[in-house]
């Protein structure tokens, strides 16, 4: 069978082109998913709970073997053993991709933003332009009005200030003490103060795309064949027509051909995707032994995420988690750090009340900061070999831009100040500088032994005065202390650049851009740019810059908007 169109990646993108795609009975859809299928009645647990953290880091839902460099690489020192140490990095293995394992906070990002995409290129991708197809992905179930949409297949909703935990509400008031004022809709405006964070979340429940998009009804369409387990191994040619792929279906060989293929593969697998066909930088393909088949020298390059640092403190036991809801990021503040040239709300804030799943994560809140609108821009994915089971080599180059550093040094200052405030006083003790190191990343594996660790460190950590700061500062902590980060500024540049890492926000790796633009990978419709024909991306790779916001929902509105623009064409 010849299908109209092969989507290549079940995640976020993959799920909303299924279901817009084959609406149209006269396409033939193909949706490939490497991961284990999500189907109704069948969704696991830690997938549609509405904490995430024990589906964010079960390996079951992982790409495992990949790992990511997040530091700033120096290219003029060839001594491997120089280079910063990889990091694992989660990406997700499952239908639905990023939504069914992620934070499932549901913002969109700035007007300025989709201002710079135009900017750069992407002709058609201005705030009015984008601004519909956020509300046709939602149905917010709280507010009405022109920045929402009532009929979209993404519940969205909120946490009010009356729910919150006691950690919630002293941040709240925290952040209030400090000048910010209460924006009861996060999505309402873009401007600077605290707000409930909104959430693609209904009923205590996580809705993916795949749940919203490939839904029982979506699933019985004729035209529509979803086939999970299954690994594309190559993009099939003839000269420069993509006519199809080649994967392993639970382990067996199979080939399928199309009229149009669409990567929906994310911003680091789908640059490696096109690479290994022969489409990216000519000199790095010549050194792999890669026939060029068309000189793209924007794939792969240019890959980003938000950089980001936390400050955490032990927790009292009557400000912990409460049992109205699992949801333990509850409040977000938006702020402008005031450096020149960069747009307001280019800051954001979390005030976290539960670490991560187990006893000792119940015990440590945070302040999650991340620079919303991030300068770094010098990220890269190159192939390490041609074997398509080798997952590429990524480089985030996070704090390549000095203003970022700036930023979370300013930002770690600024949330440290207030674990001195009477309100966090009362629900917190014991602020000290967070760091996702290998230790805190292994004890996060949801297994018996780490349950049963955690729950004595936990105990322990109970325990008032010399031995809860000794293990804080000899056990949590890695490296400065709390003191020394807010006193010595040269402690605090130092804490920041080990500590940084990215919010699995991986964007525009193959970037939409103009005629003409050498470093453009896709045109404004997705479409691979040098010659090619039948291939299109569609995920957040094609981003121009990331948003100042989480990344799925503006994945779900770029699909929405290509989906829409492929059906123009086919008309």
């Amino acid at each position: 069978m010849t299908y109209d169109f092969i989507i290549v990646g079940g995640g976020s993108a993959g799920s909303v082109l299924a279901n817009r795609l084959s609406a149209r009975s006269s396409n033939k859809v193909l949706l490939l998913e490497a991961g284990p299928d999500t189907p109704h009645g069948k969704v696991p647990p830690e997938i549609l709970d509405s904490y995430p953290g024990t589906a964010y880091f079960d390996p079951r839902f992982h790409w495992t073997e990949l790992k990511v460099r997040t530091e700033v690489v120096s290219h003029n020192n060839p001594d491997e053993a120089a280079k910063p140490a990889l990091r694992k990095y989660e990406q997700a293995r499952v239908l639905g991709g990023g939504s069914s394992i992620n934070g499932q906070l549901a913002n969109r990002g700035a007007p300025t933003d989709f201002q710079i995409w135009e900017e750069r290129g992407a002709r058609g991708w201005g705030w009015n332009d984008v601004l519909p197809y956020f509300k046709k992905v939602e149905r917010d179930m709280d507010f009405d009005g022109p920045y929402h949409g009532k009929e979209g297949r993404i519940p969205v909703r909120r946490i009010f200030p009356d729910l919150w935990t006691e950690h919630a509400k002293a941040s709240g008031k925290a952040f209030e003490g400090i000048g910010f004022k209460y924006i009861p809709d996060q999505n309402g405006e873009f401007e600077d103060g605290y707000f409930p964070l909104t959430i693609s979340n209904a009923y205590e429940r996580r809705v993916s795309a795949a749940i919203g998009y490939l839904d029982p009804g979506t699933r019985q369409r004729a035209n529509l064949e979803i086939s999970t387990e299954t690994v594309v191994s190559e993009l099939m040619f003839e000269g420069t027509a993509c006519v199809g792929v080649k994967a392993l279906v639970k382990g067996r060989p199979q080939e399928f051909r199309s009229k149009e293929v669409i990567l929906s593969s994310g911003a680091i697998h789908s640059p490696a995707h096109l690479m290994r066909a022969g489409i990216g930088p000519v000199g790095h393909l010549k050194d792999l032994g890669i026939e060029v088949r068309s000189a793209l020298a924007g794939v792969g390059q240019q890959l980003m995420d938000h950089p980001s640092i936390a400050v955490s403190a032990y927790l009292k036991s009557h400000a912990r988690m409460n049992s109205f809801t699992r949801r333990h990021l509850q409040v977000g503040l938006r702020y402008t750090s005031g450096i020149d040239g960069i747009p307001p709300g280019d800051m954001f804030a979390v005030s976290v009340t539960k670490s991560a799943w187990h006893a000792v994560g119940e015990r440590i809140g945070s302040f999650l900061i991340f620079v919303n609108r991030t300068c770094s821009e010098r990220g890269e994915v190159k192939l390490v070999s041609r074997n398509w089971r080798d997952e590429p080599l990524v480089e985030f180059n996070l704090l390549s831009d000095r203003r970022d550093l700036d930023r979370l040094m300013q930002g770690f200052r600024m949330m440290g100040k207030l674990y001195a405030t009477p309100e966090m006083q009362a629900v917190s003790t014991d602020p000290f500088p967070a760091t996702y190191s290998d230790r805190v990343r292994a004890l996060g594996i949801v297994n018996t032994k780490n349950k049963l660790i955690t729950q004595v460190a936990g105990r322990m950590m109970d325990i008032p005065g010399a031995l809860r700061t000794y293990l804080i500062n000899n056990v949590i902590t890695e490296g400065h202390t709390f003191d020394q980060c807010m006193t010595d500024d040269d402690a605090l540049e130092a804490f920041v650049r080990k500590a940084t890492i990215g919010v699995w926000h991986a964007s525009c790796s193959c970037r939409m851009g103009a005629d003409g633009d050498p470093m453009a990978v896709t045109d404004n419709r997705g479409r691979v740019r040098g010659g090619i024909t039948g291939l299109r991306v569609c995920d957040a790779s094609i981003f121009p810059i990331v948003p100042s916001a989480n990344t799925n929902f503006p994945t779900l509105m770029t699909a929405e908007k290509i989906a829409d623009a492929i059906l123009e064409e086919r008309r």
